[in-house]
């Protein structure tokens, strides 16, 4: 392996590097899987309470895809390679692997929650490992479990409220805490018109 000064920089600082690219692989290719199952969820939720619902996970869809997003480059500059075949290798995804075909508002939240807790315990640790350690690293974690957290109180107070609006949630843009660590020209565009200097 050539010489990775980003990694060289975290091993000094006392980080277990081999650990913490599997863990940050491990955490993207959860998020990229959940994107995948709430598209495929989101095609079976119907009437008014599914509809309700399908806005709720819409919203948390697009942020998990803007964390697989920002997590990839840091997996390449500390020295990690993401798999190069995915089949097989959806991982984090609590009970999504075993989402139901079809199944009502009910049947679909206790899963909702539990890949939202196994996110929110997946984040918590990679915060544990690199605090004080690997500041990058720890800010980006740090940025996805604040996304993470929003995203399991919309399914309880989805669950709680039933198709009751979040109107704050509805305020809400797009992965207010991860924006600053995408790279894209899309993502910088948007930044130029939602902060205008």
């Amino acid at each position: 392996m050539a010489r990775c000064a980003a990694r060289e920089l975290i091993e000094w600082s006392g980080v277990d590097a081999e650990r913490l690219i599997d863990l940050l692989v491990e955490r993207a290719l959860g998020e990229v899987s959940n994107y995948y199952y709430y598209t495929l969820l989101r095609m079976h939720l119907v009437g008014v309470e599914g509809d309700a619902l399908r806005r709720v996970i819409d919203d948390a869809r697009e942020e998990d895809r803007n964390h697989f997003e920002a997590l990839v480059p840091r997996i390449y500059e500390l020295g990690g390679r993401l798999p190069a075949t995915f089949a097989g290798e959806l991982s984090g995804l609590g009970g999504l692997r075993n989402l139901p075909a079809e199944a009502d508002v009910p049947e679909i939240l206790p899963i909702l929650l539990k890949s939202a807790e196994d996110s929110v315990r997946g984040y918590t640790h990679v915060c544990g490992l690199t605090s004080g350690k690997d500041n990058r690293t720890y800010n980006l974690a740090l940025a996805i479990l604040h996304e993470e957290i929003a995203h399991q109180v919309w399914f309880l107070e989805f669950l709680g409220r039933g198709m009751a609006e979040q109107q704050a949630r509805h305020a809400r843009i797009i992965s207010p805490f991860v924006t600053q660590f995408l790279q894209s020209p899309r993502v910088s565009a948007l930044k130029a018109q939602s902060f205008p200097v």
